[in-house]
């Protein structure tokens, strides 16, 4: 039950930031690191990658489904961590030190959790064994 819970928020919030990169992607590009080729491309694409997993993890008929969700939402969360990292360094040498540890702390320590519980609701681990 609280698996379930988990898995639609953490859908819902897939599925909101990836409508965010394709409707507003500036504040995706300005972090992007510059070594990313392509990055509207890229920005437009991760969207279409949320959307797409955020689907799959809230689907409640296909394990095999939500497995996939999960590891391909933990594999871009893996993915998008560089732009976050990007972002902590550009703001904090900013002069007014930008958003400040206070945002950038948390953030960090967020992306192991949210690859976590991309892994956990998408029952890739912790998932009760049937026998078939």
């Amino acid at each position: 039950m609280i698996k379930r819970g988990v898995r639609v928020l953490l859908a819902l919030f897939y599925g909101y930031a990836g409508y965010a990169h394709i409707v507003r992607p500036e504040p995706f590009l300005a972090i992007t690191p510059d070594w990313v080729p392509f990055p509207e491309a890229v920005i437009f694409w991760t969207g279409i990658a949320e959307i797409a997993g955020a689907i799959g993890l809230a689907q409640p008929f296909s394990m095999k489904l939500r497995q996939a969700a999960g590891i391909g939402l933990a594999l871009y969360a893996l993915c998008v961590w560089p732009a976050n990292m990007n972002h902590f360094a550009m703001d904090m040498a900013s002069e007014d030190g930008g958003l400040g540890l206070g945002y950038h702390l948390p953030r960090m320590i967020a992306q192991p959790v949210l690859i976590w519980l991309a892994l956990w609701t998408g029952e890739v681990i912790g998932a009760r064994r049937h026998s078939e």
